[in-house]
């Protein structure tokens, strides 16, 4: 089959499909349907095996009623049997009037295996509590667990903590009994980014004010 001339009107949109074929290669299709000739346009990144110059099938969209500029996202099968997510946007003219649909076609198989794989890998019934043998006298667990709940509950994160915050957070792991544990003081100097001194410091001043 001859392609069909291309339109000049449509050169923008060609390019725009080039762009977007471009980004997400390999796995997006882009496809311009010419509404006036019902025919295939241009393909950017051809994953349907289509070809320029077949059948659109898109009369319905040449009425001048279609109030719709953005059709989708949908689903459907590519030939070869792998899920295709699709989102479709109408083209018009100076007056208004549909001339063409830009079609971009996104293979979604490979995300969807990853996500699959990232489920299983992640799902929570492949654990067990946590032994006792292992964790009855895990300090540094017990230190990470009030530590991020202190945080979440002032709206906190590491990366934001002030002197003052650090003090405070000294302050009250002491008054948990975090400080028991041999290592516990160079632990929580590493983890909040301080000096070893400064914690002995705190450490000091608490005991100096008990």
């Amino acid at each position: 089959m001859t392609p069909p001339h291309p339109a000049p009107a449509l050169d923008n949109y060609r390019a725009v499909a080039d762009a977007i074929a471009t980004l997400f290669f390999p796995h997006a299709e882009v496809v311009l349907h010419d509404l006036r000739t019902q025919k295939i346009d241009y393909i950017a990144n051809n994953i349907s095996k289509r070809e320029i110059g077949d059948e659109a099938a898109l009369e319905d969209l040449l009425s001048g009623d279609v109030d719709e500029r953005t059709i989708g996202p949908y689903e459907k099968l590519n030939w070869d049997g792998q899920k295709i997510r699709s989102v479709s946007s109408v083209v018009r003219d100076a007056q208004g009037v549909p001339i063409a649909v830009l079609c971009i076609n996104l293979n979604i198989s490979l995300f969807e295996s990853a996500k699959q794989a990232l489920e299983l890998f992640l799902s929570p019934s492949k654990l067990i509590p946590q032994p006792d043998a292992l964790f009855r006298d895990d300090w540094q667990e017990r230190i990470n667990t009030f530590l991020h709940n202190w945080l979440r509950q002032r709206q906190l994160g590491l990366n934001v903590l002030t002197r003052e915050h650090k003090r405070e957070l000294v302050e009250a792991l002491h008054a948990e009994g975090a400080f028991k544990g041999k290592s516990a003081a160079n632990y929580v100097a590493n983890v909040l980014n301080m000096g070893r001194a400064t914690v002995y410091k705190h450490l000091k001043e608490i005991k100096g004010e008990g």
